[in-house]
């Protein structure tokens, strides 16, 4: 049996919370936790993989690696974060299709100027309205397969305020977007106002550390919202783990060993038991 879709999936779960994914074994152990699907996105993925900010240093190509195989070692749908798509129309369009064939089933693209940069961060720039909905309009017309659910994220907010960010996220629906996500609003009241004034799916953007309050999903969907993106979650929580322990190792204490998984339960994450079926069945006798 065929496994839901996101843009399926953002129908009937309340909300659809997709777990950020920063590496394979992280993206293995989201399944393994039983969500419905993941995100994979650039500031996690900037930093565990080429230990780069999210300033708009890595780009199409840079991530097209990485993206492969995090979604290699996991079957759950998945969102992706495509920047601003790295160029005009035809750029987006490249880049829709590349992640597409890679089996990418959504993925949101924002507004910004390039170089761009993580949505919580300073100094941002925004493109003019138009320009974005160019670019929606060819990623509508263009997809591959009629699932691909396209999402725009706007970064109106924190530049031009929130009556601007609306206004795009309407238009930007127009042009041809499945949903939208309005990066960085600052309380409860401007989430539920997005929502209740531009009908369409929303995405919540829970980023620790940023400016967004983190809300529970249930409150989420009470609100209104079909999206719940904890991205940075699993990445901060292993950053402080190996700090810990290296800090203990430098340390000579070796108080933590032991500590973390055992090394048979962490053979049975990554599939052990399957390749020494294999090996049994299929190797030398």
């Amino acid at each position: 049996m065929k496994s839901p879709t996101i843009r399926q999936l953002a129908q009937t779960e309340k909300p659809l919370v997709l777990p950020g994914a920063h590496d394979a074994l992280s993206a293995l152990l989201i399944k393994q936790a039983g969500f419905k699907g993941f995100f994979i996105g650039g500031f996690q993925t900037a930093g565990a993989r080429y230990g780069l900010p999210d300033i708009g240093l890595a780009q199409l190509g840079e991530f097209t690696s990485a993206f492969r195989d995090i979604i290699g070692a996991c079957d759950l749908p998945v969102l992706v974060d495509a920047d601003n798509g790295y160029g005009d129309v035809k750029n987006v369009v490249h880049l829709l299709h590349a992640y597409e064939r890679m089996g990418v089933q959504a993925l949101f693209m924002e507004d910004q100027v390039s170089p761009k940069r993580c949505g919580h961060m300073a100094g941002k720039r925004v493109v003019p309205a138009e320009e974005m909905e160019a670019k929606i309009r060819a990623l509508a017309a263009n997809r591959l397969s009629p699932d691909t659910f396209i999402v725009a994220r706007t970064d109106a907010r924190a530049i031009h305020g929130m009556d601007e960010a609306l206004r795009r996220a309407e238009r930007y629906v127009r042009a041809g977007a499945d949903g939208v996500f309005i990066e960085s609003m600052l309380n409860e009241e401007e989430m539920a106002r997005a929502v209740r004034e531009v009908a369409t799916v929303h995405v919540a953007n829970m980023l620790e550390g940023g400016i967004t309050p983190i809300l529970k999903p249930p409150v989420l969907a009470q609100i209104g919202y079909k999206i719940a993106l904890y991205g940075i979650t699993l990445l901060l929580r292993i950053t402080k783990t190996m700090q810990m322990a290296l800090a203990d190792l430098k340390s000579g204490e070796l108080k933590l060993v032991g500590s973390g998984t055992p090394f048979e339960e962490y053979a049975k994450i990554v599939g052990i038991e399957r390749w020494r079926k294999i090996e049994q069945e299929f190797g030398r006798q």
